[in-house]
């Protein structure tokens, strides 16, 4: 597959997530006020999940690798989670914390900033034909 096109596939992907994220991020912010780092690490798991499966079925489905579906989600988690989890606690840190913006704009800001890296990450590693 053209990388364009994949690159096209999982911002379609990282879009829904960003929903999923941002809303589960929004309900946990009301509950439990001030919690924010909890709140974030939280939604960033459910959203993993749910970006994997459709990763794995939609934007890498034609690599169709040889390794069980725990270990392709091991190297996701490794990848994509771990990039997500520390890019996002420590912008979150610095946005929330410092600067004083709105929990849930600031993680869609970074969001963002960590996509590019789990694209790559993703490309060559998580899914990368074996």
């Amino acid at each position: 597959m053209n990388l364009f096109v994949r690159y096209w596939k999982f911002n379609l992907v990282g879009a829904m997530g960003m929903v999923v994220q941002l809303t589960i991020l929004a309900i946990l912010n009301r509950l439990a006020p001030g919690h924010y780092l909890c709140a974030t690490a939280i939604a960033i798991e459910i959203t993993l999940l749910h970006n994997f499966l459709w990763h794995l079925r939609y934007t890498w489905r034609d690599r169709g690798c040889n390794s069980a579906l725990l270990t392709k989600l091991l190297r996701f988690h490794l990848s994509n989670g771990l990039v997500s989890i520390v890019g996002n606690l420590a912008l979150m840190q610095l946005l929330v914390h410092q600067m004083h913006l709105p929990v849930v704009a600031s993680n869609g800001m970074a969001i963002l900033c960590c996509s590019i890296i789990n694209f790559c990450l993703g490309d060559t590693w998580a899914f990368a034909l074996r």
